[in-house]
């Protein structure tokens, strides 16, 4: 049996996932880029990636990455290399690129791979797993280790609620957007930027 507070865990968790971030960023880029079903399909990619980190946390990678200072650094370095090469790509956008089409267009497969890598290489994803989600067992709890599984798994599909009509609605605006490609090259590029910063950023950052 699942034993949580259901409804303090779903306003604190809506909260974070509204938040703009790197996975936010890439839905919206990649549903610019191909249409609303490659942004549901990248988020639905990085729903799963949560699922990936419930299931660490459960096994205990969460605290392992918190004792571990060159597990952390393989995970950080691992993620923040992928954040950067998707930046990378996006900041390559060209001009003449986006005049006729949105440049070589990625599979469903590849799309949802990119959602999913994204944030199951991210490891303050995994230990931000392992802190956040107990908080939120009942005292007592006779089973807290289905507990905490049951939470990741609910955070994971509270995530797709929210990504996936994000992916749509960029999507629906990726035709006017695909008519006026200077402003896309500049939607593309910046989002680049961000990833790429968030990529060097998470390279140096401290282990939490």
């Amino acid at each position: 049996m699942v034993e949580v507070t259901w409804s303090v865990f779903i306003a604190a968790s809506l909260l974070l996932i509204a938040t703009p971030g790197q996975d936010m960023v890439l839905v919206m880029s990649r549903s610019i880029s191909q249409g609303s079903a490659a942004g549901v399909v990248t988020a639905a990619g990085v729903s799963v990636g949560l699922v990936g980190h419930t299931a660490l946390a459960t096994l205990g990678l969460g605290a392992l990455l918190r004792v571990s200072e060159w597990l952390f650094l393989g995970f950080k370095l691992v993620g923040a290399a992928y954040l950067v090469y998707i930046g990378v790509q996006l900041l390559r956008t060209r001009h003449s690129e986006l005049a006729v089409s949105t440049g070589a267009p990625r599979s469903l497969l590849r799309l949802f791979a990119d959602g999913a890598l994204s944030n199951i290489s991210n490891p303050k994803i995994a230990v931000f797993h392992f802190a956040f989600l107990p908080q939120f067992v009942l005292p007592g709890a006779t089973h807290p280790t289905l507990s905490v599984f049951g939470l990741g798994l609910a955070f994971a599909g509270l995530t797709f609620l929210v990504k996936g009509p994000v992916g749509l609605a960029a999507g629906v605006l990726s035709v006017w957007l695909r008519a006026h490609p200077g402003f896309l090259v500049w939607v593309f590029r910046t989002s680049g930027a961000v990833l790429a910063g968030l990529g060097v950023k998470l390279a140096f950052e401290r282990r939490p």
